[in-house]
């Protein structure tokens, strides 16, 4: 429908399934034997990680869910049409609140802030796993994980912006010698 979503609690469409599943297959294919994974608290996230896992045989792994892996938060436009919103305020101000790093949309999350709630929490949680040589799982959001690559590649502020995931897409990274790279 086009729609913000952010923290709206929306569930996957079946294309979303099929990506989901499509992931788990590209991941049991690597060879890769994931000790545990995480999630956001967000239906589609948590959805689409217990499918992946479902194509791994591996439904058994701990999982932790924390809103600190949540979409960021788009206030007042959450629900909103994308292009009802840009016909409303302009296409250039829309892209402004989308897509900058530090301007958010009115009562929402920029990039920054998203960044601000996901990568310490990356930090404390995750990362001392990466480096103990422990292969992790993370299902998350777009502007999520966008802010944990940038810190990762120690992106820039223009960089991150032209970092694009795609949904369902699986990108892994490497953990050698207490150094985290992009595999």
């Amino acid at each position: 429908e086009d729609r913000f979503t952010g923290w709206w609690d929306v569930d996957l469409t079946p294309v979303g399934e099929n990506e989901a599943r499509a992931s788990g297959k590209l991941l049991k294919e690597t060879g890769v034997d994931f000790s545990r994974a995480y999630t956001s608290v967000q239906k589609r996230a948590i959805r689409t990680l217990y499918l992946a896992l479902g194509e791994m045989d591996r439904l058994w792994l701990p999982v932790t869910k924390d809103y600190r892996l949540n979409e960021r938060h788009y206030g007042g436009f959450t629900g909103l049409n994308k292009k009802e919103t840009a016909a409303k305020h302009g296409d250039d101000q829309v892209k402004i609140w989308r897509r900058s790093y530090d301007v958010p949309p009115p009562q929402g999350e920029s990039l920054k802030d998203t960044a601000a709630r996901s990568i310490p929490w990356f930090q404390k949680n995750i990362e001392p796993k990466l480096k103990e040589g422990k292969n992790i799982l993370v299902a998350a959001h777009g502007n999520s994980l966008r802010a944990i690559i940038m810190y990762l590649e120690k992106l820039s502020e223009a960089q991150v912006l032209e970092l694009e995931l795609k949904t369902g897409e699986p990108v892994v990274f490497n953990a050698e010698g207490g150094k985290v790279t992009r595999a």
